[in-house]
């Protein structure tokens, strides 16, 4: 999960695709961070994205640097621990300026049943599984 999480943060974007109905969405995210054994993102609780993570859970995401890329499938359940809240906004402290681990919007999802895909050109893939 490390090198999941490393890959994740080195890219800097990755993009995460949910269902709205039956319309996939995709969009930037740039959130990552282990917490309690377990690889966390970060959203905002008034936006669609966290409306359509509620409604289904199942996302993949997709990250691209240096000529290799990765996907990690899975589902996102949402910790609403504050010390998770906590532990993402300590990881990234500019969100601070819009989040906080106590303003009722900060939400905090990890992935369960995950399997992230590294791929390369002309290289196999290699799949890792948490």
């Amino acid at each position: 999960m490390k090198r999941v999480n490393d890959f994740l943060k080195d890219a800097g974007v990755y993009y995460l695709a949910t269902v709205d109905q039956d319309q996939p969405r995709v969009r930037p995210f740039g959130t990552v961070n282990i917490f309690d054994g377990k690889l966390y993102i970060q959203t905002g609780k008034v936006k669609d994205v966290s409306k359509q993570i509620h409604k289904n859970p199942k996302v993949e995401i997709c990250a691209f640097k240096d000529g290799a890329w990765i996907r990690v499938a899975g589902e996102l359940i949402e910790d609403d621990r504050r010390e998770a809240r906590e532990s993402m906004l300590n990881a990234y402290p500019d969100l601070r300026k819009m989040y906080s681990e106590d303003d009722g919007n900060t939400e905090v999802f990890y992935f369960k049943n995950a399997t992230a895909t590294f791929t390369a050109f002309g290289k196999e893939p290699e799949v890792i599984k948490f």
